[in-house]
């Protein structure tokens, strides 16, 4: 009944806000619109031609069965096209308002934007202890010094992952039944999938593998989405409000993201769902409607390291207000004090290219050939974004103004098909976008 009655509250805000969205932002030079790219100075034949023949190899090699691409330049949508379909037996064709699974995408459109937004209130020090958010870390003589810099840049030593799976599953891959069960219960109440209920004090048990977890005595970047499991219960402590109403009260409803969210099986959207992996482990299927992260399912769905879907231009909405450096539609949700820092290459000296959350391109990335940069080689130094495991990618570059969506399910049918990254697909379509500015 709880988590019914949150989710009515999020579908409310949703409506109360998109009623209003139009009346409060029209008019402003901030909202995304859709222009022909030859207003905003780009080559038109040149981008349809190049990323129709890359999307056509990448399917061919079956780096995906399907996939979209998204690009917006100086605040208008100057592209937005599908190829190919849902899986490869070519029945469902991949639409332009499909939702995806976003994988660690999640990490900048989830924890992050409400991080900044604590940051901005003075309740997060970047420079403190991150005991100071988590205070079970104040007694693990390894953790407790280590800043929440440190952490969010990669820079603190933390174990890349831990696959919590094994937890609830035998050898033989029977699950165990103290942990899991197929139907709901008092004590088993959050839901995996369709017919997967962990029980609810699994999530302590995560909490204390985490609390637990080595620290290297070497600081360098090592990435790690360990602390992004905790981070939904970080803001809930800080918000005194459920995690996934405090993101879409003060994020997605008001920027007019309506797709953006948890568990998208139950928000009944109009909107065709893409499926990702064919689970022979866990879920026994096509995976779809659910979070492909077992981690993440494990925590009901939801979490901070993975567990967000959404559809091409909503995450263009969010990415386009981190590049206005927290503002867009006329209202502003971050300081742009607060989205520089956390934009900004925190250890250099290191080697270490992260912002705080955000990705960044190589530190080198200008000298790079395609095939060894990332993203694009043209990327520029100010630019930020993530990739998803699912085969999902966004970045923003303030520089040339350009928002870049990818979305795939290169997981489909198995999470080893990895011919998106041999051929580097997703950075050799962006780089299609800054060969085509007319100077």
């Amino acid at each position: 009944m709880k988590k019914n009655t949150s989710a009515i509250i999020i579908i409310l805000i949703s409506i109360f806000f998109n009623v209003h969205l139009l009346a409060s932002q029209e008019g402003s030079s901030e909202l995304l619109d859709y222009a022909n790219p030859s207003t905003v100075g780009i080559d038109s034949l040149y981008i349809h031609s190049k990323v129709d023949s890359i999307m056509a190899f990448a399917i061919a090699e079956e780096a995906f069965p399907g996939a979209q691409v998204l690009v917006a330049k100086n605040n208008n949508i100057i592209f937005h096209k599908a190829y190919g379909f849902h899986t490869y037996d070519s029945v469902q064709a991949v639409g332009l308002t499909d939702i995806y699974d976003l994988a660690s995408v999640t990490k900048i459109m989830g924890p992050l934007p409400a991080l900044m937004k604590l940051h901005d209130e003075g309740k997060l020090n970047l420079d403190a202890p991150f005991s100071s958010i988590w205070p079970e870390w104040e007694k693990r003589k390894d953790k407790k010094s280590i800043t929440i810099r440190e952490v969010f840049a990669h820079q603190a030593g933390l174990v890349p992952y831990i696959i919590f799976l094994q937890e609830v599953m035998k050898k033989n891959g029977a699950i165990k039944r103290r942990f899991v069960r197929d139907q709901p219960s008092r004590r088993f109440s959050t839901r995996a999938y369709q017919n997967i209920y962990i029980k609810d004090r699994f999530r302590n048990k995560i909490y204390r593998h985490i609390n637990r977890s080595k620290v290297s005595d070497v600081k360098k970047y090592k990435y790690s989405g360990l602390t992004f499991l905790l981070y939904p219960e970080i803001i809930s402590r800080l918000t005194n409000t459920d995690y996934e109403t405090y993101l879409t009260q003060n994020f997605y409803a008001p920027i007019g993201a309506t797709t953006l969210g948890f568990n998208p099986k139950t928000k009944n959207y109009p909107n065709n769902l893409v499926p990702t992996e064919i689970d022979t482990l866990f879920r026994h299927e096509l995976t779809k409607d659910w979070v492909h992260d077992e981690n993440a399912a494990l925590l009901g769905g939801v979490s901070g390291n993975a567990g967000l879907f959404a559809s091409a231009t909503d995450l263009a909405k969010m990415m386009q207000m981190y590049m206005n450096y927290g503002s867009y539609g006329g209202k502003r949700y971050l300081s742009e004090s607060t989205v520089k820092e956390f934009t900004k290459v925190q250890y250099p000296e290191n080697e270490n290219r992260r912002g705080l959350i955000f990705d960044k391109p190589d530190l080198n990335n200008h000298e790079l050939t395609l095939a060894d940069s990332y993203p694009a080689p043209s990327a520029s130094p100010d630019s930020f974004g993530h990739s998803g495991f699912t085969g999902t990618f966004v970045w923003a570059d303030p520089q040339t103004q350009l928002v870049y969506i990818f979305l795939s399910n290169r997981v489909y049918p198995s999470r080893t098909h990895s011919n998106i990254y041999k051929y580097n697909i997703r950075s050799a379509i962006q780089q299609v976008f800054y060969d085509a500015i007319i100077d």
